[in-house]
C-alpha cells in the first residue's frame, strides 16, 4: 500500500500517469494509448480517482475506467470521449490527459478555473441561502450504526439534498436527487426520531435530533421530491 501510494503522489503529470500502478497492472506505453486495450486497474486497488484524488464513495462519486489507460476515475475526470483503434474507432469514455493526448486538443477551461457547482462551495455559504439545514445522522444499511453530517437543501438547487461532514466544510462530500423519492415516517425507537426516503430499492433512513425537527425534514423533503422548488412560508435555516 505504501508503494501505491508513493506512485500516486508521483502521478501528477501526463507521463507519469500513464505508467501504470505499482500493483502488477502492465502499463501501456504512451504511443500504445488507444492501439491497444489497456489492463483495467482493479476497483479494489484504489479508494480515490487516480486524477483528481477525490475520494469515491457509494452514492455520489462513482468509479469509472478510462477505456485508454485503464485507470479508475471519477465521473468528473472521465468526461471526455475519443476514438480508440483497438475499438473500430469507436468513441469511449477516456480521462482528460488521455483526450488530449488522443486527440490533440487542448482543454481551455481548467477544473480550477470553472464556476464551482454547490457540492464544491462552502457549508456555510450555502446554509445561509437554504430551504432547510441541520445537523442529522444517516443510518447505514442494517440500521445500527451511522454517520452524523450537516444536511443542506439549497434554494437555488431546490430538489437536491447536500451533505456535509460538518458545518464549517469547505465542500460537500455527497449529494441526494430528492425528485421521486416518497417520504416515510417510522416509529419512534430508542428515543430516535426516524424517517426514511425511498425510491425503488434506494433507502435512507435519516435520524433528527428532536420530532419538530424530523417534521421540518420530512415537509421539505416531500416538497422537494414533488418538484416543488419554493420555500413553505420562508423555512429557515437552523442553526
Amino acid at each position: 500500500r505504501d508503494a501505491i501510494d508513493r506512485k500516486e503522489k508521483r502521478s501528477e503529470t501526463f507521463k507519469t500517469a500513464v505508467h501504470g500502478l505499482e500493483t502488477g497492472t502492465p502499463a501501456l506505453k504512451t504511443e500504445e494509448l488507444g492501439r491497444r486495450a489497456p489492463q483495467w486497474v482493479r476497483d479494489n486497488l484504489v479508494t480515490m480517482c487516480m486524477r483528481c484524488k477525490e475520494p469515491f464513495n457509494a452514492i455520489m462519486r462513482r468509479r469509472h475506467h478510462c477505456r485508454a489507460c485503464g485507470y479508475v476515475v471519477c465521473a468528473r475526470c472521465s468526461d471526455y470521449k475519443a476514438e480508440l483503434q483497438y475499438d473500430g474507432n469507436r468513441l469511449n469514455r477516456v480521462c482528460q490527459e488521455c483526450y488530449v493526448f488522443l486527440t490533440g486538443h487542448v482543454v481551455l477551461e481548467d477544473r480550477e478555473g470553472k464556476p464551482k457547482g454547490i457540492l464544491e462551495k462552502g457549508a456555510a455559504e450555502v446554509s445561509g441561502r437554504s430551504l432547510l439545514c441541520s445537523s442529522l445522522q444517516l443510518l447505514d444499511k442494517n440500521g445500527k450504526g451511522g454517520t452524523r453530517g450537516w444536511f443542506v437543501i439549497p434554494q437555488d438547487d431546490p430538489l437536491v439534498l447536500y451533505i456535509y461532514a460538518a458545518p464549517q466544510d469547505v465542500r460537500a462530500h455527497t449529494s441526494i436527487p430528492l425528485l421521486g423519492y416518497q417520504v416515510r415516517d417510522l416509529p419512534q425507537g430508542d428515543s430516535r426520531h426516524l424517517f426514511q426516503l425511498a425510491q425503488s430499492r434506494q433507502v435512507y433512513t435519516f435520524v433528527a435530533d428532536t420530532e419538530e425537527l424530523k417534521r421540518r425534514w420530512m415537509r421539505a423533503m416531500a416538497r422537494s421530491a414533488a418538484g416543488i422548488t419554493y420555500a413553505e412560508g420562508g423555512e429557515d435555516a437552523d442553526s
